[in-house]
């Protein structure tokens, strides 16, 4: 079947170099007059929406280069694609909205809080280029729902970090959060005194973390997973428990993508399940 015609959003590429299945769209260069730069947006459509007239809930992924494409990624892809193709046949589907890093920006933009060593402290614009700039251009141009019960954010490492600030920091605007092998370690460790004040906001979390993990601060594998492990003890105390908070604990778990691929389909259907 033809894809539909979308004014702005090209037909993601596909041939023997690139890896992607089903119907993902780009639009290229887009501005950002918050971070002042620019970098393509990259969307999955389920397979029903070109034969629907369905409006359907949004996910929104960090590293958008690692999540489609192994020709395009990092260390390897997270099969995002595929995997939601496998979920739609379970009666899940989402549009998926992938915004790639911006290369040697990423740690400034995905932390608010700064850190001595590697930077950061551009978080809050990046938040506001996702909400502001990202976010409208998406629910113009495809039919989604854009309440917030209906939006979700995600991310691994650093990803997983700023997903987790922008659940409490724009709570009207999101209601459910992937936090991934999350970088607690950056910013001084920052992310614990303002998920500590932040008020509860209704929705769902997921959060993980694996027991090889391993971070550039060189804290080791078990500073790392105590740090997810206090961040789960604030959540739940919070009020996040069974129903709206899955918490996991691979005992495999590296912090790669392979990794965070293997979990994703436990985490949308989580975060996108009825439940």
């Amino acid at each position: 079947m033809r894809a539909e015609k979308i004014v702005g959003w090209e037909s993601y590429p596909k041939g023997k170099k690139h890896t992607v299945s089903g119907d993902v769209r780009v639009f290229h260069d887009l501005h950002s007059p918050q971070l002042g730069n620019r970098r393509d947006v990259l969307v999955y459509l389920p397979p029903s929406y070109g034969v629907s007239q369905k409006r359907y809930p949004v996910l929104y992924m960090h590293d958008g280069q690692n999540l489609f494409d192994d020709a395009t990624s990092y260390v390897g892809e997270w099969h995002v694609d595929e995997i939601m193709e496998d979920l739609a046949r379970e009666g899940l589907e989402a549009v998926v909205v992938g915004i790639p890093n911006a290369g040697v920006k990423r740690l400034d933009e995905y932390s608010p809080f700064k850190d001595p060593e590697y930077g950061g402290g551009e978080g809050e614009a990046y938040l506001q280029f996702l909400v502001e700039t990202v976010k409208p251009l998406i629910d113009r141009d495809f039919r989604t729902l854009p309440q917030r019960e209906h939006t979700f954010v995600m991310g691994s490492s650093m990803g997983g970090l700023i997903s987790l600030y922008a659940f409490f920091r724009y709570p009207e605007v999101f209601g459910g959060a992937g936090v991934m092998s999350p970088s607690f370690w950056f910013g001084e460790r920052g992310s614990f005194d303002y998920a500590e004040a932040a008020p509860f906001v209704p929705g769902k979390l997921y959060m993980d973390v694996g027991y090889k993990e391993s971070t550039l601060s060189n804290v080791g594998s078990r500073r790392y997973l105590a740090d997810v492990r206090r961040m789960h003890r604030i959540l739940q105390r919070k009020g996040y428990k069974e129903g709206n908070y899955l918490y996991v604990e691979d005992k495999q778990g590296v912090h790669n993508e392979a990794d965070w691929a293997r979990r994703l389909p436990a985490a949308l259907r989580f975060l996108l399940g009825a439940g």
